[in-house]
C-alpha cells in the first residue's frame, strides 16, 4: 500500500496546525528557493512519508518566481523517471454541478476506502472569494471524515481566475500526492463546457448526476458526455426518477458511442447503497487502461498549458499553435515532468 507506515501519525494534527517543522522550511531545515526544500519533500513523499503533504502542498501553491526552483524539483523527485515508473495512487476526478451531492459522495467513498486499508487524499476545488481569493465554500468542511485519521489528508483550494474546473497547482499536487497515497481524488467547481481539464488530470473521472435535474439532456447540449469513465446518479432511492436519469444516461452514452461507460446509481439514504459498485468500477477502469500514456499525455497537455499562462498567446504562436505543439511534446522523453517540458517549449521557442 502506497505511503502505509507509522510516520503517518503527525498529518492531521499538522494540517491542521499548519505550522512549519524542520524540513518544511523551519529553521534547520533546508531553505526554500534554492531547490533543496522541494527536492527533499519529494524524496519523503516518494519513501511514502505522508506528513509531507502539507508542506508540499504549500509549495505547488506559492506562485511566485521564487519557488519555482523548489516547485521543479518537487515534480522532478515523484517523476517517473525518479519513481522508475509511474506514482503507484490512483488519481480520481470527481466532478458535476452545484448541489449534485458530491460531497456526501465523497464522504460515503472515503469511508469505503479506508474500510480496506487505502489511503486518501483530496483536492477540493472552490469557487474564489472576490474579495480575499481564497477558497469559498470550504468542501473539506463539507466532507465528513475523521480528523484523527492518519490515512486521509483533505484540503481545500480555490480555482482562482483559471477556467477548466482546477486550480493552477492542481494538476502538481495530485501528481506530488499520488507518490504516496493510494487514492488522490480531484473534485472540481461545477462542470460546464470550459472546465474539462480534469479529464487530463486525472486516471478515472466519475461525473455525479442528480435526478429530475435534467443534468443528462444538459450534459449532451454541452459536450460534458465525452469526459466520464464512470458516470454515478445520485439519490437513487428517489423511485422512477432515479431510473428514469439512468435510461437517459445510457441513452446518451449509445449515441456517442460510448456503450463501455459504467453508470452506477447510490442511494443517499444512510446507510449508502451503490459505493461498494462505484467503487468497483473506479477500480475496473484503471485496470483496464494504460496509465502511463495517459498520464504522460497529461503531463504535455498540462506543460502546455503552463506554458501558455506564462506566455501567452503570443508564445503559442511562435509554436506554430496548438496541435504543432502538442506534436512537438510527442517526441520529448515520456517519463520528463511538467516543469521539464515547459523549459523545453521555451528553449524551442528561443531558438
Amino acid at each position: 500500500m502506497a505511503g502505509d507506515g507509522e510516520k503517518g501519525g503527525e498529518l492531521g494534527a499538522r494540517e491542521r496546525a499548519g505550522g512549519p517543522v524542520a524540513g518544511d522550511g523551519a529553521p534547520g531545515g533546508p531553505a526554500a528557493g534554492d531547490g533543496a526544500l522541494g527536492g527533499e519533500l519529494g524524496a519523503r513523499l516518494r519513501a511514502g512519508d505522508r506528513t509531507a503533504a502539507p508542506a508540499a502542498l504549500n509549495l505547488v501553491e506559492n506562485r511566485s518566481p521564487a519557488a519555482r526552483p523548489d516547485v521543479a524539483a518537487l515534480l522532478r523527485a515523484v517523476s517517473p523517471a525518479a519513481l522508475g515508473g509511474e506514482a503507484p495512487g490512483h488519481v480520481v476526478g470527481v466532478t458535476g454541478p452545484p448541489g449534485a451531492g458530491k460531497s456526501t459522495l465523497l464522504s460515503a467513498l472515503l469511508e469505503g476506502w479506508r474500510t480496506s486499508g487505502r489511503t486518501v487524499a483530496v483536492l477540493a476545488v472552490d469557487p474564489s472569494s472576490r474579495r480575499s481569493g481564497g477558497s469559498l465554500l470550504g468542501d473539506r468542511a463539507r466532507i465528513a471524515f475523521d480528523p484523527a485519521d492518519d490515512g486521509v489528508f483533505i484540503r481545500s483550494t480555490a480555482a482562482g481566475e483559471r477556467l477548466g474546473g482546477l486550480a493552477p497547482a492542481t494538476r502538481a499536487a495530485a501528481q506530488a500526492l499520488a507518490a504516496a497515497f493510494d487514492v488522490v481524488v480531484v473534485e472540481t467547481v461545477g462542470v460546464g463546457q470550459s472546465e474539462t481539464e480534469i479529464a487530463d488530470a486525472a486516471d478515472t473521472v466519475a461525473v455525479v448526476v442528480q435526478p429530475g435535474s435534467g443534468d443528462a439532456l444538459q450534459f449532451i447540449k454541452s459536450g460534458i458526455m465525452e469526459i466520464p469513465d464512470v458516470l454515478v446518479v445520485t439519490k437513487a432511492d428517489l423511485g422512477t426518477v432515479a431510473l428514469r436519469a439512468r435510461r437517459d444516461l445510457n441513452a446518451a452514452l449509445r449515441s456517442i458511442g460510448s456503450r463501455e461507460t459504467k453508470v452506477v446509481a447510490v442511494s443517499s439514504v444512510s446507510p449508502m447503497q451503490g459505493i461498494d459498485e462505484l467503487i468497483a468500477a473506479l477500480d475496473a477502469h484503471r485496470a483496464g487502461q494504460d496509465v502511463a500514456a495517459r498520464r504522460t499525455r497529461a503531463r504535455r497537455s498540462g506543460a502546455l498549458a503552463e506554458f501558455v499562462a506564462e506566455h501567452g498567446e503570443r508564445g503559442l504562436r511562435a509554436l506554430g499553435g496548438r496541435r504543432p505543439a502538442l506534436r512537438w511534446l510527442d517526441g520529448q522523453d515520456p517519463g520528463a515532468d511538467v516543469p521539464t517540458l515547459v523549459a523545453a517549449l521555451e528553449g524551442e521557442v528561443a531558438e
